[in-house]
């Protein structure tokens, strides 16, 4: 019976995870009390994940990796792009390589997110559409993270099951054997092959060209005899004849940004109307305004350059996620005003404001260029083209790599357990100020670790209750039929296809007690086994769910989801076909 309810509770779990619609560390730990009531999972145990060793490192290797990006450490990598030139498989290769090797020491989406800005200017620069070179560098960031212990989180997942089992732990370099010849081979492949087989969609664009907004921005002037004095923004934008945003307000010169929907209209009053043409000629007519030329308006502001339009992507964090603008307040709460939003290959500019944002939508924002910065982190919006690439502190860089070679080097040297060395590495980066205090928490991805701390205790009953003794038995079915090796490559596959639906970290914590039950029914070695499903876990490369910065590259290039299985599908393939033999090579059965 046991078995039976673990089964179904996963079971829905792998479908919420899959559905999207419930956030998946609320799926973990509706799963983990749903256990722990029906009594599969003791109530004094229910919450120990969230202390495992496991947990604890994940969330400090975040914080340094965010530490690093502060440093100004990409500074010294990105003038190397320079020196390029400007062939596209040049750029590919050294961009991709570059963004692999970082993510083989930082958390694989902050690489991504450092190097999506560089892509984008590059690309623009040299007259090719973005969506040429964001998948590869995405796909590169999977890649790089299987080189390391620290390089991906499932990774460290992994190690953690090999030293709950009887064995210690993996060390820092011991995935790099198979791991980073893989990443050496599928950077070649994306390089060579990979990104001739994309889409090529949005070429020569930047800045407002990307959602083509100036055909909707307008000046219009309110006259002494128009139905709009003493009359408030929240009347003329719920009028549901047409379809009008107000983005400000020149007031004698003086620019309001933003205005609330209670604002009212006084005469004289310049209004930066954002609508469609036929919507305004209407407004105009029925209201009584009059034009404003262009050249009139900027003569008629004071500071003219204070307000700006800028890109940002939606992070899967992002306290964005499954609101609208309306319901959040988003003029008076961020202080901007919402142009625009693109959603893979579709660009959404009238009546946003109702629209659900999700996980790699790109917005087009107006907002006050001083606080551009302060703003889209408070929103955790990636900046694209508009974000200056001098990015972090670079006095610091040293002193951060000082900090972190360190921790590697107490880890790798067996003088402190990893999760004491990445935790003291992460202190030491806010007591030197490389990372200011109050980006102490707000630099780990919270969903991540909630989900780890919720799914090691349901990946526990999976064992206990017989669930995953029961899985074994189904895949062990031919095992006298066909080689030993065999269930390496079923292994490796699995674990693939359930990456590309759900999140990596979960897939590992499902699979890996399956891989060790199917190790000592055959009595043969975990080792192979386990880093089969690491590879695995870090291959998600067939849609753009399975993982973070899949999603993130899909707005801003333009990707359907079937673009993913062109350049996905051949890499999987790869992959297996190489880490196998590998794997078997350095780590025998």
């Amino acid at each position: 019976m046991e078995e039976i309810i673990v089964f179904a509770v996963l079971g829905l779990s792998l479908i919420f995870f899959i559905w999207g619609k419930l956030r998946y560390d609320l799926v973990a730990l509706l799963a983990l009390i749903i256990l722990a009531i029906l009594g599969l999972i003791p109530f004094e145990k229910a919450f120990l994940g969230f202390g495992h060793p496991a947990v604890v490192t994940v969330a400090a290797v975040l914080i340094v990796s965010k530490s690093l990006e502060n440093s100004g450490i990409v500074n010294l990598i990105v003038r190397v792009m320079d020196r390029v030139g400007s062939n596209m498989t040049l750029q590919v290769a050294s961009m991709s390589g570059i963004v692999a090797l970082l993510s083989g020491f930082m958390n694989n989406v902050g690489a991504l997110a450092i190097f999506m800005p560089v892509a984008i200017q590059i690309a623009r620069k040299n007259d090719y559409p973005p969506s040429l070179v964001l998948m590869p560098i995405a796909f590169s960031s999977l890649l790089g993270g299987m080189t390391t212990l620290i390089g991906t989180p499932p990774n460290i997942i992994i190690a953690a099951f090999r030293s709950t089992n009887g064995g210690p732990a993996f060390d820092m370099f011991d995935f790099a054997p198979v791991g980073a010849s893989l990443a050496v081979a599928g950077v070649i492949f994306i390089s060579l092959v990979g990104w001739r087989l994309l889409p090529t969609r949005r070429s020569k664009q930047s800045g407002e060209d990307l959602f083509q907004i100036k055909n909707y921005i307008t000046e219009v002037r309110v006259t002494a005899d128009s139905d709009l004095v003493s009359k408030n923004i929240h009347q003329l934008t719920n009028n549901k004849d047409f379809d009008i945003k107000v983005l400000g307000i020149v007031r004698k010169k003086e620019r309001i940004h933003a205005p609330g929907p209670y604002h009212m209209f006084k005469e004289d009053d310049i209004l930066i109307l954002e609508s469609s043409t036929e919507d305004l000629k209407e407004l105009i007519s029925s209201a009584k305004l009059e034009m404003v030329g262009h050249e009139d308006f900027i003569d008629s502001v004071k500071d003219k350059t204070e307000i700006t339009i800028t890109e940002g992507i939606i992070q899967a964090d992002s306290p964005l996620v499954g609101q609208t603008a309306a319901n959040l307040h988003m003029r008076s709460r961020y202080d901007v005003n919402l142009l625009a939003l693109s959603r893979g290959d579709r660009t959404i500019i009238k009546r946003i404001d109702h629209e659900v944002f999700r996980s790699g939508d790109v917005l087009m924002l107006q907002m006050r260029e001083q606080s551009l910065s302060e703003t889209l982190e408070e929103m955790k919006c990636l900046p694209l083209a508009s974000r200056s690439l001098d990015i972090g502190k670079p006095k610091k860089t040293f002193l951060a790599i000082g900090i972190f070679v360190l921790a590697i080097g107490a880890a790798v040297g067996g003088w402190l357990p990893v999760e004491i060395a990445f935790t003291l590495a992460a202190m030491s980066m806010v007591f030197t100020k490389i990372l200011p205090l109050k980006d102490f928490y707000s630099s780990i991805d919270w969903p991540v670790i909630v989900l780890l701390g919720a799914m090691i205790p349901v990946g526990e009953a999976f064992e206990t209750s017989g669930a995953a003794g029961s899985v074994t038995k189904l895949m062990l079915v031919y095992s006298d039929t066909f080689p030993a090796w065999s269930m390496l490559v079923v292994i490796m596959l699995t674990t693939m296809l359930l990456s590309a639906l759900i999140n990596n970290a979960a897939t590992v914590v499902l699979m890996a007690p399956i891989g060790l039950q199917i190790a000592y029914s055959m009595e043969l070695s975990a080792d192979p086994f386990l880093m089969s499903i690491a590879v695995g876990a870090s291959s998600s490369f067939l849609t753009p769910i399975g993982h973070q910065s899949n999603t993130l590259v899909m707005g801003p290039g333009g990707y359907r989801f079937s673009d993913y299985m062109k350049p996905g599908l051949p890499l999987t393939f790869l992959i297996l076909a190489l880490g196998v033999p590998l794997i078997l090579w350095i780590w025998p059965l």
